[in-house]
């Protein structure tokens, strides 16, 4: 029978290594940040150092345990480099998307394939470079970050949509490949978050609140609000969760329409 002891010690990320690309700002921030917070070393990986680096320092300093790596998820190179760099992986979290907002037929070929390539092939060099290595040690917790619009989309949002369905696709295929060797392989949709993504959202005010009324809550998410679930998601809490999409919204899918009727 289990003890409390057991049941408290469910967040506990004590002697585990997590490796946050994104983590210079927004959600992977604030990821690696909580994983550290529960006792996990974590490795803040960011295309830029600079960012890397201050997440990492923000980390030391409060006590955790954090160092800083630079790496492009655009070239596949890099994060193979990245990765050979590592002794043992026990958690990654995969956060870096960029956007278009345009129709789409006024997408052009360079503009598709630059947010495919970030969104999509990115996240697919990360999950199949840290699934290999989890895979020889038979233990480990991928975290990728979808979206609210692998579920819904709206106008100018197709080509993102497409990437954020395609990456829960590829963390539902991945999970059922590395579940018999207790690999488990999540994907996070976040609702609408303000993040340096959404800021051009934010300029405008008449957009950045009808986006706050859709949810039920009635506001935008912090980046903060979105470790919980990278937490729970890296640690034994979701022992027996693989192959799910863990919908961090604030009620966005849930509500149906733009309109409240009268009660």
């Amino acid at each position: 029978m289990s003890t409390l002891a057991t049941y408290k010690n469910l967040f506990d990320l004590s002697g585990k290594r997590a490796l946050v690309i994104g983590a210079g700002s927004g959600i992977g921030r604030a990821a690696a940040l909580g994983l550290a917070a529960h006792g996990a070393e974590v490795i803040c990986a960011d295309l830029k150092q600079d960012s890397a680096s201050a997440s990492a320092n923000a980390i030391s300093e409060q006590g955790g345990m954090a160092s800083s790596a630079v790496v492009d998820l655009n070239r596949e190179q890099t994060v193979s480099e990245l990765f050979d760099k590592l002794n043992s992986l026990d958690v990654l979290v995969c956060t870096p998307s960029i956007n278009v907002r345009k129709p789409l037929l006024e997408v052009t070929a360079e503009e598709f394939d630059r947010v495919v390539g970030l969104n999509l092939r990115g996240s697919f060099f990360a999950m199949r470079a840290a699934g290999q290595q989890m895979q020889k040690q038979r233990s480990g917790s991928i975290i990728l970050f979808s979206s609210i619009r692998s579920q819904v989309v709206e106008p100018g949002q197709g080509v993102y949509a497409a990437t954020k369905a395609g990456t829960l696709q590829m963390v539902k295929a991945l999970a059922a490949e590395l579940g018999p060797v207790g690999v488990r392989v999540n994907a996070i949709a976040p609702g609408v978050v303000e993040t340096p993504l959404t800021e051009p959202i934010k300029s405008q005010p008449d957009w950045y609140q009808a986006y706050a009324d859709k949810s039920a809550l009635g506001r935008w998410s912090q980046p903060s609000e979105l470790a919980g679930a990278v937490v729970y998601l890296a640690s034994e809490a979701a022992s027996f969760v693989t192959g799910s999409l863990l919908v961090v919204d604030g009620g966005w899918t849930a509500i149906d329409g733009r309109f409240s009727p009268p009660l």
